[in-house]
């Protein structure tokens, strides 16, 4: 039960840090989401985008974590429900594709999951706040 309540947990120090912190995370998860998430579904010049496998996980399994990273972290993000633990596929997927993937490509390029990777560490360093369900469940227990 411990280890929940430090999970779950989040001391931002203000009302405003509380209420800014809640922006950074909608508008991040949103972001996340509409870029990378739906690319999953889009097919463009006739094909579905090709997800990278740098680690060789089965096809299936990395199709797996690459869209549970993309498509259900950021609504987790959003409701701040599980914040630190649900952040953890995506910083995986996103430093992978900065130190892997993109490890040969200019810095313009290696920038986005630099940027992605780095905010949610952020993210799992702070908790969700005050406006979260994780502060929520936490009052509850």
């Amino acid at each position: 039960m411990e280890i929940l309540k430090h999970i779950l947990s989040s001391d931002l120090g203000s009302e405003f840090n509380d209420m800014a912190f809640l922006v950074f995370r909608v508008l991040l998860a949103v972001e996340l989401f509409r870029v990378h998430g739906l690319k999953k579904f889009r097919v463009e010049n006739g094909k579905k985008e090709t997800i990278p496998n740098p680690l060789g996980l089965p096809d299936k399994m990395n199709a797996l974590v690459a869209s549970f990273a993309d498509l259900v972290v950021p609504f987790l993000i959003i409701l701040g429900l599980g914040t630190r633990l649900a952040v953890l596929p995506t910083i995986g997927v996103t430093a992978i594709g900065y130190f892997v993937v993109h490890r040969k490509d200019s810095l313009e390029v290696r920038d986005v999951p630099y940027m992605y990777t780095l905010s949610l560490l952020l993210i799992l360093a702070l908790g969700a706040g005050k406006y979260s369900l994780d502060y929520y469940l936490l009052n509850l227990l």
